[in-house]
C-alpha cells in the first residue's frame, strides 16, 4: 500500500471543496477522491437512502466504482431487493457482497444463540467491522454516507477524515445534506430505494436490531432499541 494516508498534514485543514448548488460539495469531493486515490478507494454502502444518493453521484464520477455491502446474512429481504434493483440501474458498478468469516450457525456454536441480543458489540465486530477491515485491505481510502444531521456523534464529520479504526482516509461527501434534500434528490431522479423507509424506518441495518424510529427528531432511534448502543462501530475510533 502506498503512503497516501499522509497526503496532507493532519494539523492543517482538509481540502476545501467548492459547494455546488445541486450537491452541496458532494460531486467536487468525489471528483477529488477518485482523482487522488483512483482504484484504491471503495464505497462501503448500507443501501439505505443516503447510500442510494451516493451511488447515483458516484456513478456520475466513476461508473465502474467498487461498492462494498457488508452482507451480515441478517438484513431485511427489502434490503436485498433494493440491491438487485441498483444492480439493474447501474450495471457497470462493481458491487461486492462482503460476508463474515463465520456463518450464523458457526457463530451460534461459538457464542450462543442470538448474539446480537446478548452481546451486540461482539456481533457487529464479527459481522461488520472485521469484514470491512478485510474489504479495505489494499485500499487507501473509503467513502461513507455520513451526514452531520444524523446524530451528535456525526455532527463534526468533515469531507475528508482520518479513520483511526481502519487506518485509512474516510471521505464523506454528504455531510451538508439534510434529510429532506436526500429525499428530494431520490424523487427527482426516480431512484430505487428500500421500501422500509416508507414504513417508518429512516435508518435500516440488520433486521433483529432495527425497528421503526420512535423519535422523529432522532433518525437512528430505531437502531438497537433497548440497548446501550447507538453505532455499529464502523465510525468509532
Amino acid at each position: 500500500m502506498t503512503d497516501r494516508l499522509t497526503f496532507l498534514s493532519w494539523n492543517e485543514d482538509t481540502p476545501d471543496f467548492p459547494t455546488d448548488n445541486e450537491t452541496k460539495g458532494a460531486i467536487p469531493a468525489l471528483e477529488w477522491a477518485f482523482e487522488h486515490y483512483g482504484d484504491s478507494i471503495v464505497y462501503a454502502c448500507s443501501f439505505g437512502i443516503e447510500g442510494i444518493v451516493l451511488i447515483d453521484l458516484i456513478s456520475k464520477v466513476k461508473e465502474d466504482a467498487e461498492i462494498v455491502f457488508l452482507d451480515t446474512n441478517l438484513h431485511f429481504k427489502e434490503t436485498y431487493e433494493v440491491i438487485d434493483a441498483i444492480k439493474q440501474r447501474f450495471p457497470k458498478l462493481n458491487i461486492v457482497m462482503q460476508k463474515p468469516d463465520l456463518d450464523l450457525k458457526e457463530q451460534e456454536i461459538l457464542y450462543g444463540e442470538e448474539l446480537w441480543k446478548s452481546n451486540p458489540n461482539l456481533c457487529c465486530n464479527i459481522r461488520k467491522i472485521i469484514p470491512l477491515q478485510r474489504a479495505l485491505e489494499g485500499a487507501d481510502a473509503w467513502i461513507s454516507g455520513l451526514r452531520r444531521e444524523q446524530s451528535p456523534s456525526r455532527s463534526k464529520t468533515e469531507f475528508v477524515n482520518r479513520d483511526f479504526r481502519f487506518q485509512k482516509v474516510k471521505v464523506c461527501p454528504l455531510i451538508h445534506w439534510t434529510w429532506k434534500e436526500i429525499w428530494r434528490y431520490v424523487y427527482k431522479f426516480d431512484l430505487p430505494y428500500n421500501r422500509l423507509h416508507d414504513q417508518g424506518y429512516p435508518s435500516i441495518g440488520c433486521e433483529p436490531c432495527t425497528s421503526p424510529a420512535y423519535d422523529l427528531n432522532d433518525l437512528r432511534s430505531g437502531r438497537w432499541s433497548g440497548q446501550q448502543k447507538v453505532e455499529c462501530g464502523l465510525h468509532e475510533s
